[in-house]
Parts: structure tokens; C-alpha cells; sequence
């Protein structure tokens, strides 16, 4: 921790005037609350990108920032920056088929095996395209890992392993997930390759989720960002690994060994000799969301300059095709994310209590699309409302504690940055302590609105909700959340209750305000810490000013 950095802390908790406590304390649990209830109505109907209840969230979240004295920041004095889309529904045949010679392996839709259009186009078709596993399907240099092997995939269908290798602790930092273990990573080398499709074989250890949140995110409108270029297949989609399992056993061989094989640095693709031909068809639409963007100017001459930025995505999931069993079908999408939502606009309340502004600006931004694959964040990075080497750092809030006072903070991507450093001295004051990712096996630093903004080199605090809840057995709280990511995570059942227990809420809201304080008013910009993936697009972005 540099001294500037310090310094802030020490002024932050040793000032004798109590306006850090005052502003603190107007973090409570009914603000909280009440934002959570209003943003997961069913009058909403799930907040999809460019529906009505979209609409009125950006409304709800603009005259919010207004009342609290924000300005608009979204460019020509708006409080919205579009984000342009272009939504494709794909119609999947009911069954899916697989030839080997004279055998055949028929996957049903939505159950087994789930297949979109490879981008907006409304029709894709295969005709006897030849399934080849490619293992993980990553091409790495700086791990000297190739699963391609220079192999020529033109026209196949891949077949690969969702995650990446975790046997080797020295090898893609053993079982914390790396970009390359994300599925989107995934489809996007497959298409580079010239595949005309790409299947993921679904786990829960290798996705962090069960085979219903694939049905659930994959089965409506998917939607990328307008006039976005680059190779296209004609065919993404996911299989359930028994449905892999029968896969590949049609060309006589083991999923397990192949996949043990796929574990070593000389694993080479393997032709299956299977053929798959599938049509496609979907309805193609343009439609826009929007980021809601606020700024509070800074007091310093030099510093406002410079920003902090506090983010949420305000989307979920929308209306689905078809009901659940209690005759559902409005992904309110509650904790996911009406509640890092509500976490900000209470975190905005604070700032508005504070007697003086902080040195930085601090921006607000409420983005959308995020369910889409971080699109409201991306659009925002490409097209930002100031410079990269201007934004000092961001606080992502996604999700929030609803199971009771911590002892614990879980830090998200624990040792990228020195804002870690923050985060303690922070969390030391609650009488609290930092616990790296509980689950990095997950990848959840590459699944947030943060990973958009460090690509182009800005650090960041992400966290998840500590675990060693106040009053309970050990695991009782690791419990917990893990039922909710089984049963409730993107589902219609992620829904407003008046039985939460927000405490560790008003704890994590509250940290976050303080650490995002000490960001704004020390000398120095926060940095990645030596040798970090994103460390070089800082150094880009600082070149720049």
C-alpha cells in the first residue's frame, strides 16, 4: 500500500468530523429494501433489454440519480446511453440427431441438448457436419497449450469441455478459472477456427450451475450488441453430459478417457467420425437497452478530472416461453440484479449525505444487458463518457448478501490489484475479514460487468457475500447459497421476500461506499499488481492522457 493510499485511510477513520458515520448510516435496510421491491414487481415482468418493464427501470433509475443530485452523463445532457441490439430467438427442432454409420443418437430440445443460431441469422442449417473433440478447447501461448494442434476444422462441429485445465496448481492457476474456461471464450475460438458450430458438454462442477440454467438462459431472445463483426458459426449449443456420453459412444470410444487424455499439453483433436445435420430457424430483431450513467463532480481542481464508477447491471431474464410449476414464467431476477441495484442507488444516497464531495468524480452507471453476456458494460468500455486512463477504478455490484451479518468478505479476483488493500483496512474497521474466492473454480470475476472495464485496463472491487454468517453453525451460510445458485439462480422462483435477512446487505453497501471514498480521495490511481493479465491495457490506457 503506497503512503497516498495510506493517508486516506487514516484521514477516512480518524477524521473528527462524524460525516463518514452520518453518510454511513444512511445505508439502511429499508432503503435497500424498498429499491429491491420496487425493480423485482411483476409489473416489470423481468426487465429484459428493450421491453416496457426495461423502460421503466431506466426511468426509476434516472429520476433516482436526479433526486440525489447526480448529473446526466450519458453524452448531449442524457441520462441514457443507448445500447443498440440486435435479439435473435432460435426455433430448435424438437429432437436432435447424431449418425454413425448405421447407428443414430437422438437428443430431445431443452432437455438433452440445446442449439441456437451462431449470430443474427434466420435460418442456420448443417448437412452431415463431422463432430471432432477438441478437449478444452483452448489455445493458450503463454501456458504453451494448443488443444488444435495447427489441425484444419473447418465445417466440423467441435466438441469440447467447458472450464479449463485444473490438474497442474502451476498450469492456468490450478482450479481458479481463467477467461479461457468461459463458454463464450469458447465459441468464439471455434469460430475463428472455421467451425460451423460449437457444443459445450454441460457438468455442474464445470459450469457452477445446474442443466436448468442453461434451459433458462439459452431458450429465449439472445442478444449481442448491434453490427458487432467477426467469424460466425452457424451453430452454438450445449450438451448434457449424458447426452455427450452417448455422443461419443457412437464412435466407440470413452467420454472419461478423452477427457483424461485432454488433460495433458499433447492432446491432439479427435475426429469422431459422427456426423450431425440440423436446421435452424429464428426470428431476428433490432432492439435497444440502455446504461443509465450519473456523475457527481469532484472537489479537487485536478482530481475530478478522474472518476471512480460505481456499476449494476438493472436487466434480467424477462418473460419466459413457458410456466413453471407454480404457473411462473416473470424471471424477476430479485438478487439477481434488482438487489446490486438497489446497493448502488443506496450507496448513491450516502455520497448525497456526505458534507463535501469527494476529490475524484464519481460516476454512477446502472448498465444493461449484462444477462446477455455483458453487453450494457462492453458497449459502455467501447464507447466510455471519459478516457480509460481517467477512470481511477470501478466497484461492480452484482447481487448482495441476503442471508445475514458476515464475519467475512469474499473478494471476487482476490490479488489482481492493491484496491485489495482497500478492501481490508475497510473490512479490519467492521471487524470483518477478506476471504479470497470461495469458488474459483466458478470464474465468476470473468461473468461480471467489472471484466468489461478491465480489458481496457481499469481495476476493480467485486464481491460476493462472506459465508460465516453471525449466529450460525460453520457452513450453514456456504449451505445456503449454494441451495439458492441450485434452485433459484436464474429462475422464476429469484423473487422479492420479505424473509430476508438483509444485514450482511447494509454491511457490504456500506463497505463498499468506504472503500469507494478512500478511492476517490487518495493521490494515486489504484493498479493492477505486477504481471496481472490486465496490467498491460492499463499502462495502454495511462500512455493515452
Amino acid at each position: 500500500m503506497n503512503r497516498h493510499t495510506l493517508l486516506a485511510i487514516v484521514l477516512l477513520f480518524t477524521s473528527p468530523a462524524l460525516s463518514q458515520d452520518a453518510a454511513s448510516n444512511a445505508i439502511d435496510e429499508s432503503t435497500i429494501r424498498s429499491h429491491i421491491r420496487f425493480l423485482a414487481d411483476d409489473l416489470l415482468e423481468g426487465r429484459g433489454p428493450g421491453t416496457r418493464g426495461d423502460q421503466l427501470t431506466q426511468l426509476y433509475l434516472s429520476t433516482q440519480f436526479q433526486s440525489y443530485g447526480l448529473k446526466p452523463f450519458a453524452g448531449d445532457g442524457n441520462w441514457t446511453q443507448a445500447v443498440p441490439l440486435v435479439g435473435v430467438q432460435t426455433r430448435p427442432p424438437k429432437t436432435v440427431t447424431f449418425r454413425n454409420r448405421d447407428q443414430s443418437a437422438t437428443f430431445e430440445s431443452y432437455q438433452q441438448f440445446m442449439s441456437n443460431v451462431g449470430g443474427p441469422m434466420k435460418r442456420a442449417s448443417l448437412k452431415d457436419a463431422e463432430v471432432v473433440f477438441v478437449g478444452y478447447g483452448i489455445e493458450a501461448p503463454e501456458y504453451d497449450w494448443d488443444d488444435y494442434k495447427g489441425i484444419d476444422l473447418r465445417g466440423k462441429v467441435l466438441l469440447m469441455m467447458n472450464n479449463d485445465p485444473s490438474g497442474d496448481p502451476e498450469l492456468f492457476e490450478g482450479r481458479r478459472r481463467l477467461y479461457y474456461g468461459r463458454w463464450d471464450y469458447k465459441y468464439e475460438i471455434a469460430a475463428a477456427k472455421g467451425a460451423a458450430g460449437a457444443i459445450i458438454i454441460h457438468t455442474i462442477p464445470s459450469a457452477g450451475y445446474p442443466w436448468q440454467v442453461i434451459q433458462t438462459s439459452w431458450s429465449g431472445e439472445e442478444f449481442e450488441l448491434r453490427g458487432e463483426t467477426g467469424p460466425r458459426m452457424q451453430l452454438k449449443a450445449w450438451a448434457t453430459e449424458d447426452a455427450a456420453r452417448e455422443l461419443v459412444d457412437l464412435s466407440g470410444l470413452d467420454l472419461d478417457q478423452l477427457r483424461r487424455d485432454a488433460e495433458l499439453r499433447d492432446f491432439r483433436p479427435v475426429p469422431l467420425g459422427t456426423k450431425l445435420s440440423i436446421d435452424l430457424t429464428a426470428e431476428v430483431r433490432e432492439q435497444d437497452t440502455a446504461n443509465v450513467i450519473g456523475i457527481m463532480e469532484g472537489s479537487d481542481p485536478d482530481l475530478k478530472k478522474e472518476a471512480l464508477i460505481y456499476m449494476a447491471h438493472h436487466d434480467h431474464l424477462g418473460l419466459g416461453a413457458e410456466r413453471d410449476i407454480r404457473g411462473d414464467n416473470i424471471y424477476n431476477g430479485a438478487i439477481d440484479n434488482a438487489a446490486g441495484t438497489a446497493s448502488l442507488l443506496t450507496i448513491l444516497k450516502a455520497y448525497a449525505a456526505l458534507p463535501e464531495r469527494p476529490a475524484r468524480s464519481v460516476i454512477f452507471a446502472a448498465v444493461g444487458a449484462e444477462e446477455q453476456g455483458l453487453l450494457g458494460s462492453k458497449h459502455f468500455a467501447s464507447d466510455p463518457p471519459l478516457p480509460p486512463g481517467y477512470m481511477a477504478a470501478v466497484i461492480n455490484i452484482d447481487g448482495t448478501n441476503f442471508i445475514g451479518a458476515t464475519h467475512d468478505v469474499n473478494v471476487i479476483g482476490y490479488g489482481k490489484s492493491n484496491l485489495d488493500k482497500v478492501v481490508e483496512a475497510v473490512a479490519r474497521s467492521q471487524g470483518r475479514n477478506v476471504t479470497p474466492d470461495l469458488f474459483p473454480d466458478r470464474g465468476y470475476y470473468y461473468r461480471s460487468d467489472q471484466f468489461s472495464l478491465a480489458k481496457i485496463g481499469v481495476p476493480g472491487v467485486y464481491l460476493h457475500s462472506g459465508v460465516n454468517v453471525v449466529g450460525k453453525p460453520a457452513g450453514w451460510g456456504k449451505e445456503k447459497l449454494n441451495q439458492w445458485v441450485e434452485k433459484t439462480y436464474h429462475q422464476p422462483s429469484d423473487e422479492y421476500s420479505e424473509d430476508w435477512d438483509l444485514a450482511g446487505a447494509v454491511q457490504d453497501t456500506r463497505l463498499l461506499f468506504q472503500v469507494g471514498r478512500i478511492i476517490a480521495d487518495q493521490a494515486d490511481q489504484p493498479a493492477w499488481n505486477p504481471g496481472d493479465e490486465f496490467e498491460a491495457a492499463r499502462k495502454a490506457a495511462l500512455s493515452e492522457r
